[in-house]
């Protein structure tokens, strides 16, 4: 059996909400578990006093990323399946920093968000509610939009078609970036610590 399993027809439109709801049931618990429930802590990567949100978020990718090349080498997966969005460069920075402003000023993204409402911080919900009314005024407004919104179109580009090389060696070169990443975080967390009088828990 190869995945991705709902391209080969394993299971229907149906089976595959449902397991959709269990990661992302899951994803929100390994979230909150690894204390993204809390604005205060995602707020802190911006302080640089606790860059735990980095270095977690660069684990996980990098983990996604070495499991499916390898998974892909071994023919268990066809990546030319699996999904990828379509890439409109301009709208897609301007969105990109929409959302890191919003990120900064109320120390959640859409996702922790959730996480935060969904173990009752009232934070959360607010942010979710603002999340709510700015995807409706978006829609309201899409008209308005839709020619920006659909300019600077690339088609689905990925980082080893753009460069011309190889998939392995963009996952060798993502692995180095984040092991100097890690490296790096641990500094400036010890640095921006000691600067702010605080200390790390």
């Amino acid at each position: 059996m190869n995945a991705p399993f709902f391209k080969f027809d394993y299971f229907g439109e149906e089976t595959s909400l449902i397991v959709a709801f269990i990661i992302g049931i899951g994803f929100g618990f390994f979230l909150e578990r690894a204390g993204f429930g809390s604005g205060r802590k995602l707020a802190a990567q911006f302080y640089l006093t606790d860059l735990t949100v980095f270095k977690v978020m660069f684990t996980a990718v990098i983990t996604a990323m070495v499991g499916l090349f390898w998974l892909s080498v071994l023919g268990l997966v066809d990546l030319s399946l699996v999904y990828v969005s379509n890439t409109f460069l301009v709208p897609q920075i301007v969105g990109g920093l929409i959302l890191g402003v919003g990120f900064v000023i109320g120390g959640y993204c859409p996702g922790t968000s959730c996480v935060a409402a969904s173990t009752g911080k009232y934070d959360g919900m607010i942010y979710l509610l603002g999340i709510i009314a700015g995807i409706f005024a978006f829609g309201e407004a899409f008209p308005l939009l839709k020619d920006f919104y659909t300019s600077t179109a690339m088609g689905k580009v990925t980082l080893p078609q753009l460069f011309g090389i190889s998939y392995g060696l963009v996952v060798f070169l993502v692995i180095l970036m984040a092991l100097g990443g890690f490296v790096g975080a641990e500094w400036v967390e010890k640095k921006f610590s000691v600067k702010s009088g605080g200390v790390r828990k």
